[in-house]
């Protein structure tokens, strides 16, 4: 199956700006990869937006595009949206709001402050993202995949 790109060159200049020609053959850099649903669809929809603010080309499917344009984006949505996964909760300071939170991610132990339960976020089969005070959003991929002490003191804010 061929896929028809809605561009013709994806690449990065020698600044790693991202440039994209179109379909007209005319350049834009520092074009940026935004996803129309980022956490419950995030391979499906995503807008280049060019430095100006408007879009320049909707790419149907991510995983769709040839290798190259395909790697390209992720590598450049992946530089922009950091979500670390909680793996533990280690403690929680009080069960009321704010509470500071010590939790073990994918990328080691940190403190952060819970501001309140609405920070909490549940989404489809049992995942949750977790916003702290700093903006910062925490992915949990599975609740019930905790371990027993991280659900007992999850369940204390849901």
């Amino acid at each position: 199956m061929s896929t028809t790109l809605p561009f013709r060159d994806l690449h990065l200049d020698a600044n790693g700006r991202l440039v994209l020609t179109d379909l007209n053959g005319d350049s834009h850099v520092g074009v940026m990869p935004v996803r129309a649903h980022p956490i419950s669809a995030p391979d499906e929809g995503l807008s280049l937006v060019g430095s100006h603010g408007h879009e320049l080309a909707w790419v149907e499917r991510v995983s769709a595009l040839p290798d190259g344009p395909r790697r390209l984006l992720e590598a450049e949505l992946a530089a922009r949206e950091f979500h670390p996964t909680l793996k533990r909760l280690i403690a929680v300071n009080t069960f009321g709001t704010p509470s500071t939170w010590r939790i073990e991610t994918d990328r080691g132990e940190v403190d952060f402050v819970l501001k309140s339960e609405e920070d909490i976020r549940r989404l489809e089969e049992g995942r949750l993202l977790i916003t702290s005070t700093h903006g910062v959003q925490l992915q949990v991929p599975d609740r019930w995949a905790l371990d027993r002490h991280s659900k007992r003191l999850l369940e204390r804010f849901l």
